[in-house]
């Protein structure tokens, strides 16, 4: 095909086209992208181990993941490599560990619970702009920590204008017709984010001179009294690009991934009342499978994107430099042999064998496996355990959502929508 057609087909129908592209042409085969290059997508575990497990020198996902640089920044740890993004990792991973998380548990439940009340009853409604509503006050409260109604309100007008830019496919129109770098040093891209700029260093600012700053536990409190290898703290620059960073990667996915949960659970009354049952028992096994599962038959991100710096042979082809080698998502999470069954929503396949390394991979893997996968796991769980056991959900309609493209996320093509009761 046409690199337009292929960048048709990828943009619109992405899981028929590289289910098409499976089916004739095996486990490796290459696709063409706009702007992009050629993309080899790999679909063997064995192929994505070698990815995930290869020297991070000679694959970058910093340059793979370029066509965020408008909106992320320079700094941003998803769009650094190398040394620069090891160093930024241990920075930012310690507020991300596991054990950290549950202590955010109180919050999430409470922040799940607001929300709720204003759900009607009774009439059909979309759960997805709903579960945003959720995963924003979380990122407001328990990553930024921000606190006062007044700042709350002010952060939340400036983050919800500042998503809907980060979200709206012209904006990805015009990084794929002008190209990031391009994008990013146009003015009248960057006064679309001067808002959340301004709100964002200003909290950065007062938070920075704060007296209760080391008895905080929000993430935020914890990077600026994060330090480099010299001594230094962080700029207030790098601190805004990975807020943003934060606030792009962890509020439009977790909110997807909780929609499609719901999505799915409400077509499985079965399903749904025994997560709703370990809720109210104080157990959450069953949760964790029922977000794995999701994860796996819907995820939220088809690809995970590689640039090669040098020739390198996977999967039995070698590849010149310049590649982009692919680990495609949708195509591992669907493997007859690995998962029996792949179109069928059935959590409990996490309860008969763990998640593997190579075989669920919604999060990446390897050194840039996503740093907020624990909190984001923790979120799903705390959110639907709360939902399942506060109120009766049933579909508006029998037949299962389809997957809709926003973006570069996967969305329930009617907002999973729902009946209260």
């Amino acid at each position: 095909m046409p690199r337009a057609a292929q960048t048709l087909a990828w943009v619109t129908r992405p899981g028929p086209f590289l289910n098409r592209c499976h089916d004739r042409y095996g486990d490796v085969f290459s696709v063409r992208i706009a702007q992009e290059g050629d993309w080899v997508m790999l679909a063997d575990p064995d192929d994505v181990r070698q990815v995930f497990t290869g020297d991070p020198r000679l694959l970058h996902a910093g340059a793979a993941n370029a066509i965020l640089l408008p909106l992320l920044g320079h700094h941003s740890v998803l769009l650094l490599d190398g040394e620069r993004h090891m160093a930024q990792r241990k920075l930012m991973l310690p507020p991300f560990h596991g054990e950290r998380m549950r202590g955010y548990g109180e919050l999430m439940t409470s922040v799940a619970r607001q929300e709720i009340e204003h759900w009607p009853r009774g009439e059909p409604f979309a759960l997805w702009p709903r579960m945003q509503a959720v995963t924003l006050e979380v990122i407001m409260r328990a990553v930024f920590g921000v606190r006062g109604e007044e700042r709350l309100d002010l952060m939340r007008r400036r983050l919800r204008e500042t998503l809907e830019v980060s979200t709206d496919m012209k904006t990805f129109l015009a990084i794929a017709v002008l190209g990031p770098q391009r994008l990013d040093r146009m003015r009248f891209f960057q006064r679309r984010l001067d808002p959340v700029n301004e709100v964002l260093l200003d909290e950065i600012r007062d938070r920075r001179s704060s007296a209760d700053l080391a008895e905080r536990d929000d993430i935020l409190s914890m990077l600026l009294e994060a330090r480099h290898e010299d001594g230094s703290p962080m700029s207030d620059q790098e601190l805004r690009d990975e807020l943003m960073t934060l606030l792009v990667a962890g509020h439009e996915t977790t909110a997807t991934a909780l929609a499609w949960a719901v999505e799915r659970l409400v077509r499985h009354p079965d399903k749904l009342r025994r997560l709703a049952e370990e809720a109210q028992a104080g157990g959450d096994e069953y949760a964790d499978a029922v977000v794995k599962e999701t994860l796996r038959l819907r995820p939220v991100i088809p690809v995970v994107v590689r640039l090669l710096q040098e020739p390198m042979e996977i999967g039995g082809h070698l590849l010149p430099a310049g590649a982009r080698v692919t680990p495609c998502i949708l195509l591992v999470h669907r493997r007859e042999d690995i998962y029996p069954e792949p179109n069928r929503f059935r959590p409990e396949r996490f309860l008969e064998q763990p998640a593997g390394t190579y075989t669920w991979i919604p999060f990446g893997g390897g050194v840039r496996r996503c740093l907020g996968a624990s909190f984001a796991l923790f979120e799903m769980k705390t959110v639907l355990q709360t939902v399942a056991t506060e109120l009766s959900l049933r579909p508006v309609r029998p037949e299962p959502e389809l997957i809709r493209r926003r973006a570069i996320t996967l969305t329930p093509s009617a907002g999973a929508q729902v009946v209260a009761a």
